[in-house]
């Protein structure tokens, strides 16, 4: 909430065996939910899941309030922070795919308006031709946004032979989303990215010349930063830029061991770019912020080492270990 500009009134929680097909939460919940918004003047609520669009209107009626899902803020934030041509084509392709199937909830209001009295006897009142009207227009724009980057996938082709033809290699940064890629980045190559404290910082990839210890020249990009349940469109739609992980020579994933849930946040990071078919792509594990995190907190063996991208500790051992694999 914080990092898309609100300010929360209050987190309630719910364990239940499944979902509620209508409302998600269940009847119970909801009404309990419906006091703690009234009683704090809310304007949103916003759900830490994915929901279905008949459990969002389902939940907007009977809220009566905004209602967003994980996939709906994180779409925002994103729409916020996308900087290039690239990147804000990736992010308003996701936010069109998201919105389709939604279409429905917002034009609710005009099709009760013409289902009531003697509009009964038709079938197709001017708010459901406003509604077809819109889902037109926005498979029209889906199917632009998917040529034009595919258009960017094709560049990226070229460029990847070009390197090839060169034998430039290729360093990728990945990692949980605030890990200290960006810092990384700017701290081995001076790429001057401005890296902040906050999540979904850097969504387009910068990609920077770095010289190894032994001489070598390789190419190093910093990628948009992974997190658990990452929206289906997202990834559909940022598959241009993804996609380069399958290509590189050596993923660094950075590791924030100052998090206290970092173990969870490595494996989902690991788990994605399985999902990525970049299992085989030589990997490092790169224990990043050590100089805040716990002292009982170390590598994991010889594939791995202890950084700090903030104070510079352990680079030197890192662009030798860079070195060395590939």
């Amino acid at each position: 909430m914080e990092t898309a500009g609100g300010v929360s009134a209050g987190v309630t929680l719910q364990k239940r065996e499944k979902p509620d097909p209508g409302t998600f939460i269940g009847t119970g919940k909801v009404e309990e939910l419906a006091e703690i918004l009234k009683a704090n003047e809310c304007s949103l609520a916003l759900f830490d899941n994915a929901l279905s669009p008949a459990q969002q209107r389902n939940l907007e009626d009977a809220l009566g309030v905004r209602v967003m899902d994980r996939a709906g803020i994180i779409l925002d934030i994103f729409a916020k922070r996308a900087q290039t041509k690239e990147g804000r084509l990736q992010v308003e392709l996701a936010q069109y795919e998201y919105l389709l199937p939604r279409l429905t909830r917002m034009w609710t209001h005009l099709v009760r308006q013409t289902a009531s009295g003697a509009s009964r006897i038709g079938t197709r009142g001017p708010g459901e031709t406003q509604l077809e009207t819109d889902r037109r227009h926005i498979r029209d724009k889906i199917t632009r946004l998917r040529g034009e980057l595919d258009k960017v996938r094709s560049v990226r082709a070229t460029q990847r032979r070009l390197r090839g033809k060169n034998e430039v290699k290729t360093v990728a940064l990945v990692g949980y989303t605030n890990a200290g890629k960006s810092t990384l980045l700017n701290k081995l190559t001076g790429a001057g990215i401005q890296a902040k404290n906050r999540l979904f910082d850097t969504l387009d990839t910068t990609t920077r010349r770095l010289r190894l210890p032994d001489g070598r020249e390789v190419l190093l990009s910093d990628t948009v930063g992974f997190i658990r349940k990452l929206p289906h469109q997202l990834v559909a739609a940022f598959k241009a830029t993804l996609e380069e992980l399958t290509f590189t020579d050596l993923i660094l994933h950075i590791v924030d061991v100052s998090n206290e849930d970092w173990e969870h946040q490595a494996e989902v990071c690991e788990k994605l770019i399985n999902e990525l078919g970049a299992s085989g792509t030589p990997q490092i594990l790169v224990y990043n912020k050590c100089d805040a995190a716990p002292e009982n907190v170390t590598s994991g063996g010889s594939e791995s080492v202890n950084i700090s991208a903030k104070t510079g500790e352990g680079l030197d051992a890192l662009l030798t270990k860079i070195a060395e694999t590939i």
